[in-house]
């Protein structure tokens, strides 16, 4: 783990803040995780960094298609620790089951790692939003998780089927990920199962 550098502020309390650091530290190493899909233009694979920052800018463009009464502050905070746990336990393909089994297993251990390298009150608010996140009982959940889902939708499509392509992917296991939008934004779901209609006549699926 990389330590911060050794320098004492006057006027801080500097434990606290050395914490803070070491998490800020910790964290930078998302950068350095590759998701499968690719950039909008094909480019490369997309880091789960980039992705994190995309994801929070998004749901504050989509906002107005939130439940009513979406709290947006609190979905764009769930947004941008939810993958933190990805840098010890990595990226998980959404259509690969066999990685997917252990997926929960591996990032409640990177969870129970990397939080509490925060101050007990941030790492309590940052583990909090992270469990909700996953477990998807709130509406701000449920719509970051929507969010979530539709942004993989948006680069396959634009790189002609991407991933659904390169893995022999289904529209029907594409299509559960459609419903998770929908159960977070009816209007998300509506345009996500329009781009899915898209993609088939495109011949993107498998079948």
């Amino acid at each position: 783990m990389t330590e911060p550098a050794p320098v004492f502020a006057s006027g801080v309390d500097n434990e606290r803040l050395n914490a803070q650091l070491r998490f800020i530290l910790e964290v930078d190493k998302l950068k350095r995780v590759l998701r499968k899909n690719l950039l909008v233009d094909g480019s490369r694979r997309e880091n789960s960094a980039e992705h994190s920052w995309h994801l929070a800018l998004s749901a504050r463009t989509f906002a107005e298609y939130a439940p009513e009464g979406t709290d947006i502050d609190r979905v764009v905070e769930m947004l941008v620790v939810h993958d933190i746990v990805e840098i010890d336990a990595g990226d998980t393909f959404a259509f690969d089951p066999s990685s997917s089994q252990a997926q929960a297993e591996r990032e409640r251990a990177a969870a129970d790692r990397i939080f509490p390298l925060l101050p007990e009150d941030q790492a309590e608010r940052a583990r909090g939003l992270w469990e909700e996140f996953e477990s998807g009982r709130s509406s701000e959940a449920r719509f970051a998780r929507a969010v979530d889902r539709l942004s993989p939708m948006l680069a396959n499509w634009h790189n002609e089927g991407g991933d659904w392509v390169r893995f022999g992917v289904s529209r029907t296991e594409v299509m559960a990920n459609v419903k998770l939008i929908a159960e977070g934004s009816e209007a998300l779901g509506a345009y996500a199962t329009a781009l899915i209609d898209d993609a088939d006549r495109r011949g993107y699926f498998r079948f």
